[in-house]
């Protein structure tokens, strides 16, 4: 594997970590949040970097149903995370807690509402680029051939996921977590395993579902481009 590769998987992979424990900010308390919302915050910057040659692209080439997608999400993702970092400035309370401000519950509002979406779309992000990842794991671990009951196990503990991901969204309210935000919070978070279960499924549910409509997409394709012929 290429050193870029590696190193772009291992900043992705600590992104979504992060992610998933600034979101825990029940079980971890302010302090700690806005710690790894700094650290968070300065690899998302670098991720950025990395990928800057990407911006270039944006406007030469074809456009298809997965480049238009990637485009969007990647955006809306870009958005998401820039209005989670402007809004967590001033309603700091630890590290920037010198910043003045008289009324912070509609910042407030707006970085829970945010970050979920940021949430989303990064899920969604990794899905667009989830066969790439699945490669490169291949390669690292020297498994080159396919296997039909491999396979069959996958895709069951992809149902698994996602169905419990469905179950877990109903119970943490995501929907209004996304639309509406309750200043004494909708769970009560008790356990990190607990927390880390159900936002690992939720994330399955817009992975799994961005990479397989994916997969159909480019079959479609494949089909009309062999009736083209």
């Amino acid at each position: 594997m290429k050193q870029n590769m590696l190193i772009r998987l291992v900043i992705d992979l600590s992104m979504t970590t992060l992610m998933l424990v600034a979101m825990a900010y029940q079980i971890t308390g302010n302090t700690i949040h806005e710690l790894v919302g700094v650290v968070l915050i300065l690899l998302f910057i670098t991720h950025n970097v990395l990928n800057r040659r990407w911006y270039k692209t944006i406007f030469k080439g074809k456009y298809n149903v997965r480049r238009i997608l990637s485009i969007t999400v990647n955006f809306l993702f870009l958005i998401s995370m820039a209005a989670v970092m402007l809004s967590s400035v001033p309603i700091s309370r630890d590290i920037l807690a010198f910043i003045p401000i008289n009324n912070d519950m509609i910042l407030l509002q707006i970085h829970v509402m945010t970050s979920y979406w940021g949430f989303i779309f990064m899920a969604v992000h990794i899905g667009l680029s989830w066969g790439t990842i699945i490669n490169a794991v291949r390669k690292m671990t020297g498994i080159t051939s396919t296997n039909r009951f491999r396979t069959i196990v996958l895709r069951v503990l992809v149902v698994v996921i996602v169905v419990y991901g469905v179950q877990a969204s109903f119970e943490r309210e995501m929907f209004y977590k996304l639309t509406v935000y309750n200043p004494f919070g909708w769970y009560n978070d008790k356990s990190s395993i607990g927390f880390l279960l159900d936002h690992l499924s939720i994330m399955g549910i817009y992975i799994s579902g961005t990479h397989y409509a994916l997969k159909f997409v480019r079959k479609q394709d494949r089909g009309m481009a062999y009736k083209d012929r």
